[in-house]
């Protein structure tokens, strides 16, 4: 699939408004940005919705055509996609503790298997918290395959349909009960960030969205063409949706929000996603200057953005406080220029490598039939 400048434009706002929410690690950027901040952890949703649309279509095309799914091609490409940075970053906080933008560590473990957003003490072990997400992708990178492969054997749409409807009511079934069993029982505990909005199976919602736009497209393409067609249709729908998400989540770890928000916002943005998939949108005809080259760095912007946070905050944080936008300067082109290092140093060499390997592998069948 080539890079859509709508879903590039997508990808940067998701990373910035991220890093905006995170800038309350050092105080906020004062009262003329705190609009800004407020509602940036949806950013993560911008990310899942994008995940399981981009990843639903890499699995599902295959299928679609009639061919194996090769797993061990997949994986190997998610590895060489996803270690190399994370464990550079996973590195740095393990070895250089007064670096981190908090002083409580879980244990490497946790990280290395993906089970930080499981397994957190959040009162203790806040640092490289924003790992959770990740944990969140490799959970669906695990069993969305299989899941796919098992369903595209005897396809069924109301199957299919049966199982997203299930997976939405279950999802708000399940955190509505835990918000009201931890609200009643352990308010002393930090249960909102531990048992709702970490695990994996109270964050379905936005990765179900995706996927349900990568079936329409590769198994529906008129039907796709028809929706892509209407992008603008599409973009206003998404952002009534997130008018309506942002008036549901206006108590961030309130019950309403935290029940029916979710799907609420996921397909807010799913919307959007049709409208940044489409050529014929506002935000799909052209690209946007300078948002590719932060999608394009976007996952080292977010696995790095915490430890830029904290060192300009050591360094200058006194000297900055209450200068407005030339605070919001200095942290943004520190944050942009950490984030750019390790796409570049890292990120970036081992995409290359795992190219360099996929075309000898495509080479050598050919070479041994000649």
């Amino acid at each position: 699939m080539t890079r859509l400048p709508g879903l590039d434009l997508l990808r940067a706002i998701a990373v910035v408004w991220v890093m905006l929410f995170h800038s309350f690690l050092v105080g906020g950027l004062g009262p003329d940005f705190k609009w800004l901040e407020r509602y940036g952890w949806m950013g993560v949703d911008i990310f899942f919705v994008l995940s399981g649309f981009l990843i639903g279509r890499q699995v599902l095309a295959p299928l679609a055509r009639g061919e194996r799914l090769s797993f061990g091609d997949f994986y190997a490409r998610r590895a060489w996609r996803i270690l190399p940075a994370f464990l550079v970053v996973l590195a740095i906080y393990l070895a250089f503790p007064p670096w981190r933008e908090s002083e409580g560590l879980a244990p490497w473990w946790m990280f290395a298997s993906f089970t930080f957003n499981l397994l957190v003490d959040y009162g203790s072990q806040q640092a490289f918290s924003h790992a959770w997400s990740l944990c969140v992708e490799e959970h669906f990178y695990l069993v969305f395959p299989a899941l796919a492969v098992f369903m595209a054997k005897r396809p069924s749409v109301a199957t299919f349909v049966g199982l997203c409807v299930f997976l939405v009511v279950a999802g708000i079934v399940v955190r509505a009960g835990t918000w009201l069993h931890n609200d009643a029982v352990q308010p002393d505990r930090p249960w909102f960030v531990e048992d709702l909005y970490y695990p994996t199976w109270c964050r379905l919602d936005g990765l179900l969205a995706g996927v349900v736009l990568a079936v329409v497209a590769v198994y529906r393409p008129v039907t796709w063409e028809r929706l892509t067609r209407s992008g603008n249709a599409f973009l206003m729908l998404g952002l009534a949706g997130m008018a309506l998400a942002f008036w549901l989540f206006a108590q961030r770890t309130g019950l309403l929000g935290n029940a029916v928000g979710w799907p609420v916002l996921s397909w807010s943005i799913a919307c959007l996603v049709v409208a940044g998939a489409s050529a014929r949108s506002w935000i799909g005809r052209r690209a946007l200057p300078g948002a590719g080259w932060i999608a394009a760095i976007s996952y080292s912007l977010y696995l790095s953005h915490k430890l830029v946070f904290a060192a300009v905050d050591r360094m200058w944080g006194d000297a900055l406080w209450g200068q407005g936008l030339g605070m919001f300067a200095v942290y943004a082109g520190a944050t942009l220029a950490g984030g750019a290092a390790l796409h570049y140093a890292v990120e970036r060499p081992f995409l290359r490598l795992r190219e360099r390997r996929r075309h000898a592998a495509r080479l050598r069948p050919a070479d041994a039939a000649a």
